[in-house]
């Protein structure tokens, strides 16, 4: 359950960063223009994502006022419907990109490039005024969250949790963080419980589980780390004992739930300077904005080798 973040450590270490159909053609460097640079960059996708691209556009276009830089949220899956039909020119996905996604940018003349930004783990929050729950199993997330799950309230987990009617949220089908946990918690990504309110926007489950003192929700820890104190973290038992979500033990792999996050270009995208640009600034600052936003960055060895092969 916790490869994640070494998996990608191995995989960006042996050269595969995938540049699919890639023919070393486009205009080349972020310094391209400098602030003379003109046009547009058009972004979609995961929620999730969203604040380590937010914070990049917004230091991106300090350096060149002339480009806007467009961002909007509808999920991982969502935003690679409009991706492959070429209406953005990067999907933000806290999940890897589907062999039907890749098929469809591929059959549009497109092309690809996926490149690992951060680290991010799915935290498992409750309201701060549950003073029962500090640690929960991945078995009981199961029982809790698959499909044909009869569990409806605190004390059907555990006979000691108070009686009282569990309130569920989470993400919405569209999302990343939807396929991932399930696919981890449940074995079938895409395979969950349906009666719970869900949203691809991990504000309002944040929000869900601040009104319920009896609620539980998953969501990205980069908005967990924004609310601290209005919802509280459980540490989740994988087989190695309780294991609290933390930027250490994201990134060492240790939590659970760590994983990878993305943004996806396509190759056609990169053409445009002003697209190639913006990567190239996404990679070279990654390191100082991923932390501020609350995630937990690659090495600076995997950043520059990932550079190095958009180059």
């Amino acid at each position: 359950m916790a490869k994640g973040p070494r998996v990608l450590a191995a995989v960006v270490t042996a050269l595969s960063l995938v540049l699919f159909g890639c023919d070393g053609g486009g205009q080349r460097g972020s310094q391209a223009g400098g602030s003379e640079l003109r046009g547009e960059v058009r972004i979609d996708g995961s929620s999730t994502v969203y604040p380590i691209t937010e914070a990049v556009a917004e230091e991106f276009q300090r350096e060149h006022p002339g480009v806007r830089v467009t961002i909007g949220v509808s999920g991982s899956g969502g935003g690679f419907k409009k991706w492959t039909r070429g209406e953005v020119d990067i999907n933000n996905s806290s999940r890897k990109i589907r062999p039907e996604e890749a098929e469809a940018v591929e059959q549009n003349g497109l092309g690809y490039v996926e490149i690992p930004v951060a680290y991010d783990g799915i935290v498992v929050a409750v309201h701060p005024k549950n003073n029962w729950a500090t640690c929960i199993t991945v078995e009981e997330l199961h029982q809790i969250w698959k499909p044909d799950s009869q569990v409806r309230r605190w004390n059907e987990v555990r006979p000691e949790w108070p009686d009282l009617e569990l309130k569920l949220y989470g993400p919405g089908t569209d999302s990343g963080t939807f396929e991932y946990f399930t696919e981890h918690i449940n074995k079938q990504a895409g395979a969950s419980r349906t009666d719970y309110t869900a949203s691809e926007d991990d504000n309002l489950l944040i929000h869900g589980v601040m009104g319920e003192r009896a609620a539980l929700g998953y969501f990205g820890y980069a908005y967990y780390v924004e609310n601290q104190g209005a919802v509280r973290a459980l540490a989740v038992d994988g087989g190695q004992g309780c294991v609290e979500p933390t930027g250490e033990t994201i990134q060492n792999g240790t939590y659970p739930l760590a994983r990878p996050v993305y943004i996806y270009p396509t190759r056609k995208a990169l053409e445009r300077p002003e697209v190639r640009a913006f990567v190239e600034f996404y990679l070279k600052n990654a390191p100082v904005l991923v932390p501020e936003v609350g995630f937990t960055p690659l090495t600076q060895e995997m950043y520059d080798e990932i550079l190095k092969k958009i180059q």
